[in-house]
């Protein structure tokens, strides 16, 4: 058999956008990859933006990092992983607890955070090398499609209290939500082609500007200032930081190196649902590449990083799964970083229609979860499988964490934990079973 080269081999798109998926080695025209790219940008923008400040960090800094981790990714994965890397939240609890941060204003004690973030990098790191060296299948017993789902689930269910809360400030930012959900909902139903494959960029530009007819033209709500956008200059180059390595903050950040291995095999599992195609067999590579990209980030000043569930919302859209796609995607996120212009034009964004795209974004997250357990033919009769699902997703959706000693592991953690433990308890006989094979997977393709 001949042996598989480190990158894959694409191929130009010859089907129809209307009926036929874009499979992760085909690459479609120049100018319709470029847009594509700029919407899997503008869909992790929101989050990789909030991140940082809820953190103390720069936002200008970590989108410029997360565009050229993304690339690395690419690089390193072969292109055979559709992923963008973006800032991760888990990360904020630990974060808050070694430096303090109250979360207005920059964050003094931030090169001590970084010295830890880089700590977790390199744990994740070494755990893809194991991976690479010693295959999947011992994190595949321990991360069984049941579990699999419903961390997926949980990973946007946790994140829904917090859209809706973003969204409900006031009576018009409320309604404007719902503008850009159905704007975006309209897209997808009613137009055809590109278009449609474009519903989230062209749901943001008609909600956009929806907004600023009622806000700024009629007065119905906080109108957009594009007053820093005048004053923000075409190009400059964000500041950078020098991490500081203290052992207390090692020893609390270090350990969201597992929530970020449980999350990413999630997004691992979606993303092979969506494709009918099992990329488990380069797990290893997207381990390291994203704990090497978070060492790296943290070095100059960035956050940590991780797969994001926001663009693998907009593939679940688009059944487009191009990895040539996250390159121009990295890129657009490049240009963002370097322009403070450019920033300031996306940051104008108001707060209602980023959360109604959310709503969005976060909901088809979930749906993927369920989709895991459809295609695996997961079997609820069974009273194991409807307890890990059922005690999972309350306790991701309600973020109900635990603390141990400093270490916060958050809602999504704490629910990741339970479902391993409780699903190697109460499905005992089915732990020695390995994942079912890739034709169980393709069935979301028939």
């Amino acid at each position: 058999m001949k042996e598989e080269g480190w990158f894959s081999a694409w191929k130009p798109y010859k089907g129809n956008l209307e009926t036929t998926p874009v499979a992760m080695n085909e690459y479609l025209p120049l100018g319709q990859s470029m847009v594509l790219g700029a919407q899997h940008a503008f869909a992790m923008f929101g989050a990789t933006v909030l991140a940082p400040l809820l953190m103390g960090f720069d936002p200008s800094l970590t989108m410029l990092i997360t565009g050229i981790g993304t690339i690395l990714f690419f690089l390193i994965t072969g292109g055979r992983v559709p992923s963008y890397l973006g800032s991760s939240f888990a990360f904020i609890g630990a974060v808050a607890a070694v430096t303090g941060y109250s979360g207005v204003g920059s964050n003094l004690n931030l090169p001590v955070a970084l010295g830890g973030i880089i700590a977790c990098g390199v744990v994740y790191a070494i755990v893809g090398l194991i991976v690479m060296k010693s295959g999947t299948v011992w994190i595949e017993k321990l991360l069984p499609p049941i579990v699999t789902g419903s961390i997926v689930m949980i990973i946007g269910l946790n994140l829904a209290p917090v859209t809706i809360k973003g969204v409900s400030s006031n009576s018009f930012d409320t309604w404007m939500a719902l503008v850009t959900v159905l704007c975006i909902g309209s897209i997808a139903v009613f137009t055809q082609g590109m278009l449609r494959r474009l519903l989230l960029l062209v749901g943001l530009i008609l909600s956009y500007v929806v907004y600023f007819v009622l806000a700024n033209v009629l007065g119905f709500g906080k109108p957009i200032h594009f007053e820093p956008i005048a004053n923000a200059a075409w190009f400059g180059l964000p500041t950078l930081h020098s991490p500081v390595f203290s052992t207390n903050a090692i020893l609390l950040i270090a350990p969201v190196a597992v929530i970020l291995i449980a999350e990413n095999l999630g997004h691992f599992k979606a993303v092979s649902a969506m494709t009918g195609k099992d990329i488990s067999p380069y797990m290893g590579r997207a381990f390291f590449a994203d704990g090497l990209c978070t060492t790296l980030s943290a070095m100059v000043g960035g956050t940590g990083m991780t797969t994001y569930a926001e663009n693998i919302g907009v593939m679940a859209a688009t059944k487009i799964y191009s990895t040539i796609v996250f390159v121009f995607a990295g890129v657009f996120a490049i240009l963002l970083g370097l322009s403070p212009k450019f920033g300031a034009l996306i940051s104008t964004i108001p707060v209602a229609i980023l959360g109604g795209a959310s709503i969005v974004v976060f909901g088809l997250i979930t749906i993927a979860g369920a989709r895991i357990w459809m295609n695996n033919k997961i079997d609820f009769s069974q009273n194991g499988n409807m307890l890990v699902a059922a005690v999972t997703i309350i306790m991701g959706t309600g973020n109900y964490s635990i603390h141990l000693g400093g270490f916060d592991l958050g809602g999504i953690g704490t629910a990741t934990f339970a479902a391993i433990l409780l699903n190697l308890l109460l499905n005992r006989e089915k732990v020695k079973q390995t994942q079912p094979k890739l034709e169980d997977s393709q069935l979301i393709s028939k």
